[in-house]
C-alpha cells in the first residue's frame, strides 16, 4: 500500500494551525476585546482629553501577552528550534491580529522553510508566495519536483535528504534567478546527471551542493561544471567520484574560476600544484586506492602457561596470533595478486527461514570446510607476507534476509563470515611475546566505486584470532615387520662376514684386532637421535576479540584514519601468575647450592640460569 500523498501547501496550513495564531495570547478575545472594538462615532465631549481608563476586568496588556510568548518557562512558548518567522508570526497575531490574513502570508513571507513534514509533493499553491526568495525542503520523501510549479523568485532551493535520483526533473523551466542548489544526501546516480549540469538550465548559479550522492563519472561531471560562468563553490564530497586519487587536482585544475571545493578554500599554491593535471590521460583512471596497515598487537594473554607439560606421546602444542579485518575487493580480479591464495566473496544469502535443525547443519558443514581449507593451506606452504582467506565454501543454506546473518555470526567461526560483499584479510601468524609485531601492509585498488562507497559507510571489523595446533608423534611401524627392515638386516649380516674374514687376514699377518664394543656398553661419541614425525590437527581458532572501526571520515574526505582497537581485559590473575612463575624459575637463579670436591677442597656456588626454554613444537 502506498503512503499518503502530502502536499506542501498541506503542510503550510499545518504548521501555521500548530502556531495557534488566533488563540490566547494570540489573536482577539476577552484578553484584548477593547483594543479590537469597532470605532464609532463620538460626540464632541468624549474627544476631550482626559486620563486613560483602566483596563476591563480580564483583560492583558500587550507587554504581559508577549512575555508569556517570550518566556521559555512559559506553556505559550514556542518549541524549541522553531524559526525567527514563527516568532515573529507569534507577537504580530498579539500586536495586530487583524492583518493575519491569507493575502499576508503569501506576500510576507521571502523564506519559507518545510523541514522532516513527509511532504511528497509540491503543487501549484507555491505560486501564491509572490516574493518567496529561499525554499527549504530538506528531510520529506520528494522523488520529483515539477518546476513550473516554483515561483520565478527562487534564488535559494535546498532538497537535502529526499529522494531525488535524477535532476532531469529540476530542469523543466527552472527559476532563472537561482544561485544556490542543494541536492545533497539523495540518491542521484548515472552518467547521465553531468548533462543536468550545464548553463542552459542554471545560468546564474554560485553554489552546488551535490555531495553524498552515488556520482561516479568525474571526468563528465566536471565537463558540465566548466559551463557554469559563476560557480564558485562545490561539494561533491561523499560521491563515489570523490575517492579517486586525482579527484581534488583534477577538480580545482578543470575548474580555474572555483573558490571552496568541499567546504575547503581553494588556495592559490593548490591551483600551481595541480596545474595540467587535467591533460594527463595517464593518472585519470577512474579507480580508488587505499592502504591498510596493522601496527602491533600487544596485551595478549600467553595461553601456553595453561598447558600441561606434553608426555612422550604428546600433544605437543603451539600457539600463534593474528589480525584479521574484512575489506570490499573487486569481483574481477580477487585472489590474482595476492600469491595465488583466491578469498571467495560472500554474497548476501536469499530467501528461507531458518530452524534449529539448519543451523546445526551449517555449523557441521563450517566445521568441515575449516579444516580442509587450512590443512590444505598448510600443505601447499603457501603462506606468504599477505595472506588473503575467506570461506572456502558458501553458506549451505539460504538465510531470511540480509539482517538475519549477523544474528548466524556467533553461532559460526568469525574467520568464515565476512560482511556480505567483502573479502576477509588476515596478517602473518605469529608466536606468542608481549608485543606481537604483526608490520602488515595491504594496498586495495578498486574500481566498483558505488561497493566502496557502501562499505566505507558501514565499516570493517578488525578481529583477534589465536591459532592453538596440537602435534602428535608418528607411530614408527615394527622393525620385524617391515621389509626394509628385513633387507637391513641381511646387508648387515653381508658386512659382519666381510668384516670377520677381514680381521682374519689381519691376524694372519700378525695386526691385532680392534675390540669389539661388548653389548650394553657406551660409546665414546653421543649417537644422533633421528628426529620424530609429528602430525598436526586442523588448527583450533579462538576469537580473542573484534572491534568496529568507522571508515566513514575517508568518504567524508579525510585523508587517513588511524584507530587503535581496544578489546578489553582478557588476562587472569591465574594466567599473570603461572607467567610470573615461569618467567622467574630461568630469569633469576634457583636456590640451591652445588657443593663438590676437588683435592680435598671444598666449593660452593650458585650454578649459572638455564637457559630460556624453547618454543613447544
Amino acid at each position: 500500500m502506498e503512503p499518503e500523498t502530502r502536499t506542501l501547501s498541506a503542510a503550510v496550513r499545518e504548521h501555521l494551525r500548530q502556531l495557534c495564531l488566533h488563540e490566547f495570547p494570540c489573536g482577539t478575545g476577552s484578553w484584548n476585546k477593547s483594543r479590537f472594538l469597532p470605532q464609532t462615532s463620538r460626540a464632541w465631549w468624549e474627544l476631550i482629553p482626559r486620563e486613560e481608563r483602566a483596563l476591563s476586568p480580564g483583560e492583558e496588556t500587550v507587554e504581559d501577552l508577549l512575555g508569556l510568548v517570550r518566556s521559555a518557562h512559559s506553556p505559550w512558548a514556542l518549541v524549541e528550534g522553531s524559526s525567527a518567522e514563527d516568532l515573529f508570526l507569534k507577537e504580530l497575531a498579539i500586536q495586530n491580529p487583524l492583518m493575519l490574513k491569507d493575502s499576508f502570508f503569501y506576500t510576507y513571507f521571502r523564506l519559507l522553510r518545510v523541514v522532516d513534514e513527509d511532504v511528497s509533493l509540491v503543487d501549484k499553491e507555491l505560486l501564491k508566495f509572490v516574493k518567496l526568495k529561499e525554499l527549504v525542503l530538506s528531510a520529506n520523501q520528494i522523488k520529483e519536483i515539477d518546476t513550473t510549479n516554483l515561483p520565478p523568485t527562487l534564488k535559494v532551493l535546498e532538497l537535502y535528504g529526499n529522494k531525488i535520483a535524477s535532476m532531469r526533473c529540476l530542469c523543466h523551466h527552472p527559476p532563472p534567478q537561482l544561485q544556490h542548489l542543494g541536492l545533497g544526501h539523495n540518491k542521484l546516480l548515472g552518467p547521465l546527471e553531468s548533462l543536468y549540469i550545464t548553463s542552459d538550465h542554471w545560468p546564474n548559479l554560485v553554489s552546488l551542493d551535490l555531495s553524498f550522492n552515488n556520482l561516479t563519472d568525474l571526468q563528465s561531471m566536471v565537463a558540465g561544471l566548466q559551463t557554469l560562468p559563476h560557480l564558485r563553490l562545490l561539494l561533491l564530497q561523499g560521491n563515489p567520484l570523490a575517492l579517486v586519487s586525482h579527484y581534488r587536482g583534477l577538480t580545482i585544475d578543470s575548474l580555474a574560476r572555483l573558490c571552496v571545493l568541499d567546504d575547503i578554500t581553494v588556495a592559490s599554491s593548490e591551483k600551481h600544484l595541480f596545474r595540467g593535471l587535467s591533460h594527463s590521460e595517464d593518472l585519470l583512471a577512474p579507480e580508488a586506492q587505499f592502504l591498510v596497515t596493522v601496527g602491533n598487537l600487544q596485551g595478549v594473554l600467553d595461553s601456553s602457561v595453561l598447558d600441561p607439560e606434553p608426555g612422550p606421546q604428546g600433544p605437543f602444542i603451539t600457539y600463534n596470533y593474528y589480525v584479521t579485518y574484512n575489506f570490499v575487493e573487486d569481483e574481477e580480479g580477487e585472489g590474482s595478486q595476492y600469491g595465488g591464495v583466491l578469498a571467495e566473496i560472500i554474497k548476501p544469502p536469499s530467501m528461507e527461514q531458518l530452524d534449529e535443525d539448519i543451523l546445526e547443519e551449517i555449523i557441521e558443514d563450517v566445521e568441515e570446510s575449516l579444516e580442509s581449507g587450512l590443512a590444505s593451506l598448510s600443505e601447499s606452504g603457501e603462506l606468504e607476507e599477505s595472506i588473503v582467506s575467506g570461506a572456502s565454501e558458501p553458506l549451505p543454506r539460504s538465510i531470511d534476509s540480509a539482517e538475519e546473518l549477523p544474528k548466524l555470526r556467533p553461532l559460526l567461526d568469525p574467520q568464515l563470515c565476512p560482511s556480505p560483499g567483502t573479502v576477509l584479510f588476515s596478517t602473518v601468524p605469529k608466536p606468542w611475546s608481549d608485543v606481537i609485531p604483526c608490520n602488515y601492509e595491504m594496498q586495495h585498488t578498486l574500481r566498483d566505486l558505488v561497493r566502496l562507497k557502501a562499505f566505507l559507510l558501514s565499516g570493517t571489523v578488525v578481529t583477534v584470532v589465536e591459532e592453538k595446533i596440537l602435534s602428535w608423534p608418528v607411530e614408527q611401524p615394527s622393525s620385524a615387520d617391515s621389509p626394509l627392515a628385513a633387507k637391513g638386516k641381511a646387508e648387515k649380516d653381508k658386512k659382519e662376514k666381510e668384516k670377520d674374514k677381514k680381521g682374519k687376514d689381519k691376524a694372519g699377518k700378525g695386526e691385532k684386532e680392534p675390540p669389539k664394543v661388548p653389548p650394553g656398553a657406551k660409546r665414546n661419541k653421543k649417537q644422533k637421535e633421528l628426529p620424530k614425525e609429528l602430525h598436526q590437527d586442523p588448527p583450533v581458532l579462538r576469537l580473542l576479540g573484534s572491534s568496529q572501526v568507522v571508515l566513514e571520515p575517508l568518504l567524508a574526505g579525510e585523508p587517513f584514519v588511524s584507530t587503535v582497537c581496544h578489546f578489553g581485559v582478557i588476562r587472569t590473575l591465574e594466567a599473570d601468575r603461572l607467567t610470573l612463575n615461569r618467567s622467574s624459575s630461568w630469569l633469576a637463579p634457583s636456590p640451591w647450592v652445588l657443593t663438590w670436591w676437588e683435592r680435598g677442597q671444598s666449593h660452593h656456588r650458585l650454578p649459572p640460569p638455564p637457559p630460556p626454554p624453547t618454543p613447544k613444537t
